[in-house]
């Protein structure tokens, strides 16, 4: 587990929530105040035995986080995590966390931390800390992307974080990129996530992501520009503003694919001209999401 903290005092006293990303590689915890500053930030691979393990596993990471906090006591909580999931978070079932089917995550980690606690798709997240603190900031109309073990997405418009019946708005990844391509875990074939994720690319390469050749990182881009130029055409947006361990690690070769997509089939009016952009937040964004998650659900402003 890898610890950093600042002290109560070099954040001016303000207020803070405990913000928690669960991802399918790895957990992480930490405080963002109401600036969106993170602190105290903790991360632990994802791992244990069963939902209870994994569950003591997250409990434990918490815990750390909260006793390194140099005596803050936040007021609330944030949890970002894969989906899908139904009642807005009372029960998660991420695909690429196996441990987990129906688990009441919601409840589970209210009783824990004592805190009021608000439960939201990781990439909703990362859309709501971009569009607070990111590269979103000045946007009223975007997409945020992770790019990573799974691939997720969030959609803001009018300055709206779409939510849907159950909170799965923007699931992006199971948007078709490849018609009867690869088998995806939700039971469909050619899925963005299926053809494009990090676990995807390790399945086909037989190498982890990282190790891509440029042939790879050009084909993960051009099958996220085009998903993205559908979104754009469909939703009357100009931004996609994407992160995750793949999209940022295969850096240049990965957003100049991506954008040449978009440039190619995003023609109508309303959608030529759409950027793809990398997240501003970098390795913090999931944590700051996270936290933004917590503001939201306390009533704070969050996005433009």
């Amino acid at each position: 587990m890898e610890v950093a903290g600042e002290s109560r005092a070099m954040l001016g006293g303000m207020d803070h929530v405990l913000a928690v990303d669960i991802g399918g590689t790895k957990l992480a915890a930490g405080l963002v105040d109401e600036d969106g500053r993170l602190s105290a930030g903790a991360r632990t691979p994802t791992r244990g035995d069963g939902p209870d393990g994994l569950f003591a596993t997250l409990t434990g990471l918490i815990d750390r986080v909260l006793g390194s906090a140099g005596g803050i006591v936040p007021v609330a909580c944030g949890i970002g995590t894969g989906g899908p999931m139904t009642g807005a978070g009372r029960a998660v079932s991420p695909l690429n966390i196996p441990q987990w089917r129906d688990f009441p995550l919601l409840e589970r980690v209210g009783e824990h931390v004592g805190l009021p606690t608000w439960v939201d798709n990781d990439a909703k997240a990362l859309a709501l800390g971009e569009g607070w603190r990111g590269a979103a900031r000045e946007e009223r109309n975007f997409v945020a992307m992770v790019v990573s073990t799974g691939v997720g997405g969030g959609i803001v418009l009018d300055g709206r974080l779409l939510d849907g019946d159950d909170g799965n708005a923007g699931h992006i990844g199971h948007v078709i990129a490849v018609p009867d391509g690869r088998e995806c875990r939700c039971g469909a074939r050619g899925c963005l996530e299926a053809e494009a994720s990090g676990s995807a690319i390790g399945a086909v390469t037989g190498r982890p992501a990282r190790e891509a050749d440029a042939a790879t990182r050009e084909r993960t881009g051009t099958l996220v520009g085009r998903v993205v130029a559908s979104v754009a055409n469909l939703l009357d947006l100009q931004v996609a503003c994407v992160a995750g361990s793949v999209a940022l690690g295969f850096g240049d070769a990965f957003f100049n694919a991506a954008q040449a997509e978009v440039d190619r089939s995003a023609r109508l009016d309303h959608s030529r001209g759409a950027r793809v952009v990398p997240g501003g937040l970098g390795a913090d964004g999931p944590l700051i999401g996270a936290g933004a998650v917590a503001w939201r659900g306390m009533g704070r402003k969050v996005l433009a």
